[in-house]
């Protein structure tokens, strides 16, 4: 059930609620949000902000997370 299919409902129910509609990036397309959200993605990489994992850099993350958590459970 969406948003505003749980509004509806609330609304048909209740007339003393308050009606919430979707505003901003809620109510927009999926395709334009990711239009957007690619954008921000490029002017991260662009201006040096964003962090792309190497594969050694990856194997350490692997390595103290599984450090952490110590041996595996059997399932």
């Amino acid at each position: 059930m969406t948003l505003q299919d749980q509004n509806t409902a609330r609304d048909e129910n209740d007339s003393s609620a308050p009606r919430r509609t979707l505003r901003g990036f809620a109510a927009m397309d999926p395709k334009r949000q990711r239009e957007i959200a690619s954008l921000g993605g490029r002017a991260a990489h662009q201006s040096g902000h964003a962090h792309e994992f190497t594969s050694e850099e990856a194997r350490a993350a692997g390595r103290k997370r599984h450090a952490r958590n110590g041996p595996t459970e059997q399932r």
